[in-house]
C-alpha cells in the first residue's frame, strides 16, 4: 500500500476538520459553553498536530512539488502559498501560547491573544485546502 500518494488528500481533510473545529469552538465560547469550546479547541490542536506529522513526513519523502498552473494563476497561487507559509510559521507558537494561557486559567490574556490566533488559524487551514485543490485537482501535470 502506497500511503504517500494519499497524504495530500489526508492533509486536506485534516485542514478542513481543524477549521471546522475552530469555528465550532468559537461558536461555543460565544454561547458561553466553555466545556464544548475546550473540547473543540483541544481536538483542533490534536488534528493540527496530526496534520503536521503527516505534512513533515510527506515533504521529507517527496520534497518540492512544482505548481503546474501556467500564466497569471501562478501569481495568485504563489501569493496565497507565501501568505499561507508565513502565517503557518507564526500561528504555530501562537496556538501553543493561546492554549497554554487557557490551561493556566489566564483567560483574560487568553481571550486577548485568541482574537488574533483564531482568524490566522482559520486562514492557514482554509488556504491550505485551497492550495491543495489548486495543486492536486485543478492544475495537475
Amino acid at each position: 500500500m502506497d500511503i504517500l500518494s494519499d497524504i495530500p488528500h489526508i492533509l486536506a481533510v485534516l485542514n478542513t476538520l481543524s477549521a471546522t473545529l475552530v469555528i465550532i469552538g468559537y461558536i461555543n465560547i460565544r454561547k458561553q459553553n466553555k466545556a464544548a469550546h475546550k473540547t473543540c479547541m483541544i481536538s483542533a490542536l490534536i488534528v493540527s498536530t496530526v496534520f503536521m506529522i503527516f505534512y513533515l513526513y510527506y515533504h521529507a519523502k517527496v520534497g518540492y512539488i512544482p505548481f503546474a498552473g501556467q500564466g497569471d494563476i501562478r501569481y495568485l497561487y504563489f501569493s496565497l502559498l507565501a501568505s499561507h507559509v508565513i502565517l503557518a510559521a507564526i500561528i504555530f507558537p501562537m496556538v501553543l501560547i493561546t492554549a497554554g494561557l487557557a490551561i493556566r486559567s489566564k483567560f483574560k490574556t487568553h481571550k486577548r491573544i485568541a482574537r488574533w490566533t483564531l482568524p490566522m488559524w482559520l486562514y492557514v487551514s482554509v488556504s491550505g485546502v485551497i492550495i491543495y485543490v489548486m495543486s492536486f485537482h485543478i492544475y495537475t501535470n
